[in-house]
């Protein structure tokens, strides 16, 4: 809009100018030709009412006195030349003939000789402003051409170009209006359109996947506008039937794979207890001195596969269902010692900056966050001449710091993304479950875990708690 409002006032303006030009050559066109008429019937009336005879010697006599009160009747200056383009007789004063021609050129002769009217207008300019000169002949009572008629007219341009400045002026005055209005209703109409483009930009932003998203509801809607709300919001029906099947295939999937590794792992204890019964049932002697021997070894050999079970069922237990939080005001410090007291190895070490780090979490889930760390650190060290777990406790800003260290067997590159998926595991027995729970829980927190690790080095297991959970 303002571009068009642009463009029409340049190009107003610029047909009132040309249209002015127009005005302003027709104007003098129309007026040098009736001041020709006009001269040109004084001068018949001189020539009829002259005694002279009337011929080109005669011109001057004829028009020794007559041509000053034409000139001033006419108030216009004008010249008689001879058919040869010799002057004759001048209108203007005596001082200022130097500044008239006395002899015309050859060329103004031939253009007037050969013209079909026997009359030529030649075009001049000088300092700027623009004269015409018209030339036509003279005639006797037998029309007979005696002379030649020439009236220099200048143009006196300077009111229609004030009338020209002053219109212009008030064109621009109304198109800077206009373009003002033209800025405002501009900007108007675009907050108009845009608004309902901005509100469905702000939804489909805010398009996530993993929760329930609104539909877009706008009241009287443009008919594209509305087409892309109806678009956007069959969308969000199709995206939500999209993810409820999608989450209901990864949760069965999930189990099913869940299902499988519990069942692979119950039936390795199985097997060595099935043979250990049926060799025990073809052995068993009443009579034999060593029964009791063996009924020992038969019993702990079934009490260490039911226990192997029994582990089995309870990390399954506590990875598929994580106990409610029970969210207090602890000392961080004192609950890591606490968690560390079920180690016997004597080569786990502990440091914290401060005797006391208070924060509001679970007690149960952190113990389990720092036994489950510690465990993986445990199992990393079984190789190494001198082993070493360092666990410690500090304070950063708003969060707690807990890490546990170890100088270990590393953990490769190609295991690096998926350490904290379930079920995955480097160790000939255990569930995988341990780091994914620890995961888990950090996560239900809105903390953060991470590690660093070094093949052959050790690794190092790096959790944030937030100090004050809103």
């Amino acid at each position: 809009m303002i571009f068009l409002v642009l463009i029409a006032s340049v190009l107003i303006a610029g047909v009132t100018v040309y249209q002015f030009q127009e005005i302003n050559e027709d104007y003098h066109q129309n007026r040098i030709e009736r001041k020709e008429e006009q001269i040109r019937q004084s001068i018949d009336l001189t020539i009829q009412k002259t005694t002279y005879p009337v011929t080109t010697e005669n011109l001057g006599l004829i028009f020794k006195d007559d041509i000053y009160e034409i000139s001033v009747v006419q108030n216009m200056n004008f010249n008689i030349y001879g058919l040869d383009g010799q002057l004759i007789k001048s209108s203007r004063p005596k001082f200022e003939n130097d500044s008239i021609s006395r002899c015309l050129d050859a060329e103004v002769l031939n253009q007037l000789e050969n013209s079909i009217d026997k009359r030529y207008v030649q075009e001049n300019a000088t300092a700027g402003d623009k004269y015409q000169t018209s030339y036509t002949y003279i005639a006797d009572h037998k029309f007979k051409p005696i002379g030649i008629l020439n009236l220099p007219y200048f143009e006196d341009n300077s009111f229609n170009d004030k009338e020209l400045r002053e219109f212009l002026i008030r064109l621009g005055g109304v198109y800077v209006l206009m373009l003002i209005l033209a800025i405002a209703l501009a900007f108007v109409i675009s907050k108009y359109i845009t608004r309902s483009l901005e509100t469905i930009s702000g939804m489909m932003e805010r398009t996530d996947l993993s929760k329930r998203n609104e539909k877009i509801h706008i009241e009287n809607p443009g008919e594209e506008i509305e087409k892309l709300i109806d678009s956007y919001n069959a969308m969000i029906d199709e995206l939500e039937q999209s993810a409820a099947k999608l989450a209901r295939s990864e949760r069965e999937q999930a189990w099913r794979e869940m299902a499988k590794q519990v069942a692979h792992e119950i039936k390795n204890p199985l097997t060595p207890m099935r043979l250990s019964v049926q060799s025990f049932e073809r052995k068993f002697d009443p009579q034999d001195p060593d029964t009791e021997q063996k009924v020992k070894e038969y019993s702990k050999t079934l009490i260490q596969q039911i226990d192997t079970m029994s582990s089995i069922a309870s990390a399954f237990s506590n990875f598929a269902q994580m106990p409610a939080q029970q969210n207090e005001t602890l000392n961080v410090v004192k609950i890591v010692k606490l968690a560390l007291d079920i180690f016997n190895e004597d080569y786990i070490h502990f440091i914290a900056e401060e005797e006391e780090i208070i924060a509001k979490l679970d007690r149960t889930q952190l113990i389990r966050v720092v036994t489950n760390l510690v465990k993986n650190a445990i199992q990393a060290v079984p190789e190494v001449a001198s082993p070493r777990v360092l666990v410690s406790v500090a304070k950063n800003a708003d969060e707690v710091k807990i890490s546990v260290a170890d100088n270990g067997i590393g953990i490769s590159d190609e295991n690096k993304d998926k350490i904290f998926e379930p079920k995955f595991t480097t160790k000939s027995s255990g569930m995988g479950l341990g780091l994914g729970m620890v995961k888990n829980i950090v996560e239900t927190y809105r903390g953060k875990i991470s590690f660093t690790s070094q093949q052959g080095k050790g690794t190092v297991f790096c959790v944030k708690f937030p100090r004050e959970i809103n």
